[in-house]
C-alpha cells in the first residue's frame, strides 16, 4: 500500500516542500530510503522502528520503501522522522490517510516515541503558508517560534501516540495561539545602556551619527579605553525592529537551532562578536551544504570585530561582498546559496602592537615600522567600506569619578529614528534605506553642498592630506549629520564634523 505525507526541509534561508512517499509491499523484510537522504535520514530507520514499537503500534515485517520527492535535491536532518513514521502507519492502515491531507509535519523521534524539536521550523511554516497549507504538526518546543506566522493552524505534539490519536479523531489538540506583537514588545528591551559609559562624548556622538546613517565605524584607542563597552551598546541606539525585520532575523537563527521557547522571536538588534581566530567559513558561512555565518547572524544588527588587525587577512577580505551587497553567496558543487547579511560593522583596534601609540600616560614601545606593519594588515578595499574612523583615548579620572548619569540610549535612539525616517522617505524610489548605501548617483543628487562647504572640503583634501576615496564618505556622513540637525542642506558645520571622522586617514593610512 502507498501513503503520502507532506514535510519540508531547508535550502538556504528558505524551505521547500518534500513529499514523503511510503510504499509497503510483500517480500522479505527490508527498509530503504531514497531521494538523496543524508546520514541522519538513513539512520532514522532505527529511530522510527523503535518509536513505533514502543508506542504500542505495529511495525510491519514487509518491504518498506521511503521516497523523498523531489528526488534530485539533497535532504538532511532528523526532521523527517515523524513524517516517515506517519507514512508507515498510514500505509498499514493504523491511521486515517485522509487526515494527512493539507497537513505538514516535522519532528525528530526519540526511541520511546517522544517528539524532539528541530531546526528551521519558522522558515518551514512560512513555506507552508506560501503553499496554501493550513495545518502544521510539529514538536511542542517549536510551537512559539512558528506561531509568529499568521494564517496557519499550529498543532504542537509531544509523542507519536498523541499524533495517532489526534489524526484518528480519538483526541483533540487545540490550535496553538500566541500574541507575537506582545512578544515583540516584551523582548525588545536591552539590559545595557549608553548611560553606563563614562566620558567619551566624542565617541558617543560618532556612534549616533553612524547609527543614524547606517555607517560602518572603526574605533582606535589604547586597551581599557572603553571601545568594547561602547560597541556593545550600539544596538541600543539603532531603530526598533519591526515585525518583518524580526521574522527575517529569526529565520536565520532558527536554521542554526538558536531559537528556543524562552526566546522564540529575535526582537532586539543582533550583536555578534566573533573571536579573531574565526575562519572565513565561520564568518561568512560554509559547510558541505552551506550554513549561515556570523555576517548573516548579524543581519539587521551589529557585527563587532574586536582587535581587527588580529583577524587573518583572508577572513577580513571575504567581508567585502556582504558589506557591499548586503548578502553573501556561498557556492558549492551541490548548490549555490544566498544568505542576507545587511549589518552594521563596528570594528575596534589598538593603534599599535603594544597599544599605547599616542597615549599621553604611557610610552609606546613600538617603532614606526612595527606600527606601519600592524595597521597595514587592514586593506584599502576594506577601509573603503568604513565611513567613520575615530580615536577613543583613555578615560580621564575626572570622567570616571563623575557621578553624573550620561544620556540614556532611548533618547539617542529617538533622534536616530527621526533621521532614519527622513532617509526612508528620501530613498523611496532608489531601493536603498540609509545614507551609507548611497551610490554615486544618489550622492550627486542628495549631497549638494554650499560654496563655503566646498571650500572646506577642498582644504581637507589638499592640506590635511586626506585621500580621494575619503571624499564620497565625507559627503555621505555630512548628509547624515544634516539629517540629525533637521537640515535639508549640508552646511559647513556638518562637513566640518564629518571631516573629523576621517582624520585617522592622515595619521595611520597615508
Amino acid at each position: 500500500m502507498l501513503a503520502h505525507v507532506l514535510s519540508s526541509t531547508l535550502l538556504g534561508v528558505d524551505a521547500y516542500l518534500v513529499q514523503v512517499e511510503t510504499d509497503i509491499s510483500d517480500g522479505s523484510s527490508a527498509y530503504n530510503t531514497v531521494g538523496l537522504p543524508d546520514s541522519a535520514i538513513k539512520e532514522s530507520k532505527d529511530r522510527v522502528t523503535a518509536a513505533i514499537k514502543n508506542s504500542d503500534l505495529h511495525f510491519p515485517s514487509s518491504r518498506i520503501t521511503i521516497n523523498l520527492a523531489p528526488a534530485d535535491i539533497r535532504k538532511e536532518g532528523s526532521a523527517f522522522d515523524l513524517p516517515i513514521a506517519l507514512g508507515i502507519l498510514a500505509a498499514t492502515g493504523q491511521i486515517d490517510a485522509d487526515s494527512l491531507n493539507g497537513v505538514i509535519t516535522v519532528g525528530e523521534l526519540a526511541l520511546d516515541g517522544r517528539i524532539r524539536p528541530v531546526n528551521g521550523s519558522l522558515p518551514i511554516a512560512l513555506s507552508a503558508k506560501s503553499n496554501q497549507l493550513t495545518s502544521f504538526l510539529l514538536p511542542q518546543e517549536n510551537a512559539k517560534e512558528v506561531a509568529m506566522v499568521d494564517g496557519i493552524d499550529i498543532y504542537p505534539v509531544e509523542n507519536l501516540q498523541q499524533v495517532v490519536h489526534f489524526l484518528n479523531g480519538k483526541s483533540t489538540i487545540p490550535p496553538f495561539s500566541y500574541n507575537s506583537q506582545a512578544e515583540l514588545k516584551k523582548q525588545s528591551q536591552y539590559n545595557i545602556d549608553f548611560a553606563d559609559v563614562k566620558g567619551q562624548e566624542h565617541a558617543k556622538r560618532a556612534i549616533e551619527v553612524a547609527a543614524a546613517g547606517g555607517h560602518n565605524i572603526i574605533m582606535i584607542g589604547p586597551p581599557g579605553s572603553g571601545k568594547t563597552m561602547i560597541a556593545k551598546r550600539v544596538p541600543t541606539v539603532l531603530p526598533d525592529m519591526n515585525m518583518s525585520e524580526s521574522l527575517e532575523t529569526t529565520k536565520i537563527h532558527s536554521i542554526l537551532g538558536l531559537i528556543n521557547d524562552r526566546m522564540p522571536l529575535i526582537a532586539t538588534r543582533p550583536f555578534r562578536s566573533p573571536h579573531h581566530t574565526i575562519s572565513d567559513a565561520g564568518l561568512i558561512g560554509g559547510g558541505r551544504i552551506p550554513k549561515p555565518g556570523e555576517v548573516s547572524l548579524s543581519h539587521h544588527g551589529v557585527l563587532f570585530l574586536d582587535e581587527l588587525p588580529e583577524f587573518r587577512r583572508n577572513v577580513l577580505e571575504v567581508m567585502r561582498q556582504p558589506l557591499e551587497d548586503g548578502e553573501v553567496t556561498i557556492s558549492r558543487a551541490s548548490a549555490a546559496l544566498t544568505y542576507p547579511s545587511n549589518f552594521m560593522l563596528v570594528a575596534a583596534m589598538n593603534p599599535c602592537p603594544c597599544g599605547f601609540f599616542g597615549d599621553t600616560s604611557r610610552n609606546c614601545q613600538c617603532n614606526s615600522e612595527q606600527i606601519k606593519r600592524y595597521v597595514s594588515k587592514i586593506s584599502g578595499p576594506l577601509l573603503d567600506r568604513i565611513d567613520i574612523q575615530i580615536e577613543v583615548p583613555a578615560v580621564k579620572y575626572q570622567d570616571l569619578a563623575d557621578s553624573t548619569i550620561g544620556e540614556p540610549s532611548v533618547e539617542i535612539r529617538q533622534r536616530v529614528q527621526v533621521a532614519r525616517s527622513v532617509q526612508v522617505d528620501r530613498f523611496t524610489e532608489a531601493n536603498i534605506h540609509s545614507n551609507a548605501s548611497m551610490r554615486p548617483k544618489e550622492i550627486r543628487q542628495y549631497c549638494q553642498v554650499t560654496e563655503s562647504a566646498q571650500d572646506l572640503l577642498r582644504v581637507a583634501l589638499d592640506q590635511l592630506g586626506l585621500s580621494a576615496r575619503a571624499y564620497d564618505r565625507i559627503l555621505k556622513v555630512s548628509r547624515t549629520i544634516a539629517d540629525l540637525d533637521h537640515s535639508p542642506n549640508i552646511r559647513p558645520v556638518h562637513v566640518s564634523e564629518a571631516i573629523q571622522y576621517r582624520s585617522l586617514d592622515r595619521n595611520y593610512w597615508q
